[in-house]
This record gives C-alpha cells, sequence and structure tokens, in this order.
C-alpha cells in the first residue's frame, strides 16, 4: 500500500502500486487476495476508483465491521502488502470514443466505477456529456464529496443530482426517498440511441432503477449494470 484516506465514517480510498501492472479501463474491477498465516484465505472483488496510471491504482473500500477483508484494508499501513489479480471485466466500461452522451446512476458505494469514468472523461478529448445521479442515505455518506462539488463548479460537461434516502442537507428540495421514476428524467435527456447507461449499486437498486428506465423508454441494449453484495 502506499497511501490510505478517508472518504466516509465507514470507507477509505487505499492506492496500491501493483509491479507489472498494465493498465485498465475506467469500469474494471480486480480481485484481492488476504491469506493468513495459518493458510486460510478471503477473495473480493472491488472496483478500481482512477484510470490507469501506471503501476498505481486505486480504491475505495466499505468497511463491514463483522467482515473477513474490508476490516483489515481499512487499517493497512504503507509497505503492507495484499494479493491482486485483475483487471477484470469488458463489459461495464466507459472508453472515451464510446457513446456522445453518458448517463451513471449510483446507489451508496456504487459510485466508485463511475468515479473512475468522470475522472477519466476530465483526462481525456472527448466531448462526451455526462449527467450523474447519486443515491445515498445522508450528505455524510457521500463519497467523494469535494472532488464532485468542484466538478459541479467548473466541468460544463457535467450534471449531477444528488439524491437522499434518509435525510438531506437543509434546504434541499428533494425529500429522502428512494429513487423513483422522476429521478430519472432529464430535461434534455429523454430516451436516445446515443445515450448509454451504467447502474451500479446494491441488486434491489440496480433492478429497479434499470426497470424504470426501460419504462421511460431506454433500450435495455443501452443499460449495462453491475450489482454488488457488502464486500466483507
Amino acid at each position: 500500500m502506499v497511501h490510505s484516506h478517508r472518504e466516509t465514517e465507514s470507507a477509505r480510498t487505499i492506492g496500491l502500486t501493483v509491479p507489472g501492472w498494465n493498465g485498465h479501463v475506467a469500469g474494471q474491477h480486480i480481485d484481492l487476495k488476504l491469506t493468513a498465516a495459518d493458510g486460510y484465505s478471503a477473495q473480493r472483488s472491488y472496483s478500481l476508483s482512477r484510470p490507469a496510471d501506471g503501476e498505481h491504482i486505486e480504491l475505495t473500500v466499505q468497511q463491514i465491521l463483522d467482515g473477513e477483508v474490508s476490516p483489515y484494508l481499512a487499517g493497512m499501513r504503507a509497505g503492507d502488502e495484499v494479493e491482486v489479480r485483475g483487471p477484470i471485466g469488458g463489459w461495464f466500461v466507459w472508453r472515451p470514443d464510446a457513446a456522445k452522451r453518458v448517463v451513471l446512476v449510483a446507489g451508496g458505494s456504487g459510485i466508485v466505477p463511475l468515479m473512475a469514468m468522470l475522472r477519466q472523461r476530465v483526462l481525456s478529448a472527448t466531448a462526451c456529456d455526462f449527467l450523474l445521479v447519486y443515491s445515498v442515505r445522508s450528505a455524510a455518506e457521500v463519497f467523494y464529496a469535494a472532488e464532485l462539488d468542484r466538478f459541479t463548479r467548473h466541468c460544463d460537461w457535467l450534471q449531477i443530482r444528488l439524491l437522499y434516502t434518509r435525510s438531506g442537507p437543509p434546504g434541499t428540495p428533494r425529500p429522502p426517498a428512494r429513487i423513483g421514476s422522476a429521478d430519472l428524467r432529464f430535461t434534455g435527456w429523454p430516451p436516445d440511441p446515443d445515450i448509454q447507461i451504467y447502474v451500479c449499486g446494491p441488486t434491489g437498486f440496480v433492478e429497479s432503477v434499470t426497470a424504470h428506465l426501460i419504462e421511460q423508454g431506454h433500450a435495455p441494449s443501452a443499460i449495462r449494470t453491475e450489482r454488488f453484495g457488502p464486500s466483507q
């Protein structure tokens, strides 16, 4: 490990150096394996939160208190080592030469691979417009909050809609609630063959969002999904 910093009270971003790493595409993930002294091992999958950067990779880990892997990762120090396999995945990825417009829909820690796509967009010369819908329980659980705020102020190619399911900041126009069909409608973004949609989050969230999008007229083939349970 080369660095670690807190994103929220229960999540940390961790930077790793992987000798011989040949790069990856925004949206891909890795398998990370820990092996104890007695030979017992545990493996979990984690999305990469940044685009390719030489032998450096980065992931954000949501800690599960009774988990096997995430508590260890949250407590890693510089010099600690883990086993990494990847990159993995070729479907849930975004390349700068892809669709002209992109809709990203994240539930909780599902923002991680989508953040890699936004960061890749910042680095690229594409004219692709992005729209991010990010659903979280409260403002305290927003990953990458400061960076998303900078994007809002400085990136004219990006629209961001933060949705809260339990409690929102004072003055939030939308009452806290689960994501619904109205949250996925945007002026100037009707269903269109040029729009590519990425949805990432817990299984129930992904299934609900996908159903709403299809009901609105988006083609199933335009929607790419990645769903997960807690990475322990």
